[in-house]
């Protein structure tokens, strides 16, 4: 996922779990951070650029890292296979998809804590946010 201020490119090795962070004015990696997230499948920002989510597919894990510092916050079990990632418009929750639950777990940004599940069957992935007009 690039950064909201566009200075950063951040993605992550599904392989060896390592996290790479490329500086996009300058357009050469500027950092390696051994993560130890394998099984990495989807990276993004929160909207103020502060917070990186990961999710593992193969842990079901969320990590999510401190942009600026570049250290690991927290870690969270979301389930069985932690998959898409979507940030609310309103800047308060998560959503993170667990594909082997058929769920997709809520995410509030303030505490880092899942605060409930919503049930959606089908092996929930990608995400999108959608609004009526």
């Amino acid at each position: 996922d690039v950064s909201p201020d566009s200075t950063e490119l951040w993605t992550a090795s599904a392989e060896d779990g390592k996290i790479f962070i490329i500086n996009l004015t300058a357009k050469k990696l500027s950092a390696t951070i051994d993560a130890n997230i394998n099984g990495a499948n989807r990276l993004k920002f929160t909207l103020d650029g502060k917070l990186v989510f990961i999710s593992s597919l193969q842990s079901g894990d969320l990590v999510i890292y401190d942009a600026k510092t570049h250290k690991e916050i927290k870690r969270l079990k979301i389930g069985n296979g932690a998959a898409g990632i979507l940030m609310d418009p309103s800047g308060s929750r998560a959503f993170v998809a667990c594909s082997a639950d058929n769920y997709v777990a809520v995410i509030d940004l303030k505490t880092l804590e899942v605060t409930s599940h919503l049930d959606v069957g089908g092996m929930p992935d990608g995400l999108a946010w959608a609004a009526q007009q």
